[in-house]
């Protein structure tokens, strides 16, 4: 109430207008909603509330995980996540994001601490184990370190991330804010704005090449600069609120959305099927016109299924 009240004050000062009953009622009201409102704006994942990827994960044993996170009863099979730092959606990434890192610790994280498949190193760890392997090979190690051929596990799948969207300021309250309280309201609103990300999953199933699920997901939050810093004392220092947000917490949820969509999918999954087999030139007209093109000549193909011009007739 401290802070209402210093702010209130300084708002008078800078305002003699504001001294009007209905004016000041609605600014007590926006200046509380917001100051208690940065206390609380935490990275919004899709449609639940609450912290993005927390805690550990050790084997199927997790601790400190986010409850919004979907969960697996059995195991669906094993994974490795692939992160395309050729694609163009990386570059954009790290333009924005220099202080950011790879996506892929959080990514492996979340997805252990769900249980829905087991992780596989095919990252830049894989040099490291194929030094072990060379050691072993020329004689360096121990007997009995049991490090050879015929050991590694599969990847069933491979996982591919993405960041479709991800921007500061996408939204913000200043022409509302301008609405009701004139130049005053667009001080308060204009230090309001929301922070989005959207991603995107691809799950392949990597002895046949097909992709088994996709999903998108979405994050956001609001920041906070009331008054442009004109509000001395602790209103100004807590109304900051999320301005000091990492932009990372945005995408990481965004990703914890995308992971919940692509888990809820698979709980429903049914297998997509071609008439006649996968691979084997598929069921449609132009499929029944690549078959019969292997049997008859082109031309005779062309006199039948093009009209033919007058007193032209086609070579047979």
């Amino acid at each position: 109430m401290h802070q209402i009240t210093s702010g209130m004050k300084a708002i008078q000062t800078a305002y003699p207008k504001f001294n009007k009953p209905l004016t000041k009622m609605l600014a007590v009201t926006l200046l509380s909603t917001l100051i208690s409102g940065c206390m609380s704006t935490l990275p919004t994942m899709g449609s639940t509330d609450g912290n993005t990827v927390t805690g550990g994960a050790g084997g199927g044993n997790t601790t400190g995980e986010n409850s919004s996170l979907e969960k697996c009863e059995q195991t669906l099979g094993t994974l490795t996540v692939f992160e395309d730092k050729s694609a163009p959606w990386w570059r954009d990434y790290r333009s924005r994001y220099p202080k950011l890192g790879s996506t892929l610790p959080v990514i492996r994280l979340m997805i252990q601490q769900s249980n829905c498949f087991v992780i596989v190193e095919r990252g830049a760890a894989m040099a490291s184990m194929n030094k072990e392997r060379q050691l072993m090979q020329s004689g360096q190690l121990r007997s009995g370190s049991n490090i050879g051929g015929g050991q590694m596990v599969a990847a069933d799948y491979t996982l591919s991330p993405s960041i479709q969207f991800s921007a500061e300021g996408t939204k913000g309250l200043k022409a509302m804010g301008g609405a009701l309280l004139g130049s005053l309201g667009s001080i308060v609103g204009g230090g309001v704005k929301k922070n989005e990300a959207s991603t995107n999953l691809l799950l392949i199933e990597n002895r046949s090449g097909v992709q088994v699920s996709a999903a998108v997901g979405s994050a956001g939050n609001w920041d906070f600069d009331l008054f442009g810093g004109m509000l001395a004392g602790p209103l100004a220092g807590g109304a900051k609120g999320f301005s000091e947000t990492p932009e990372g917490k945005i995408i990481v949820a965004s990703f914890a959305d995308s992971y919940n969509q692509m888990v809820n999918a698979l709980r429903n999954y049914k297998a997509q099927t071609v008439k006649g087999g996968l691979g084997k030139g598929g069921y449609s007209q132009l499929a029944a016109l690549t078959t019969r093109c292997r049997k008859q000549p082109l031309l005779q193909l062309l006199h039948r299924w093009l009209p033919r011009l007058p007193h032209q007739p086609l070579p047979m």
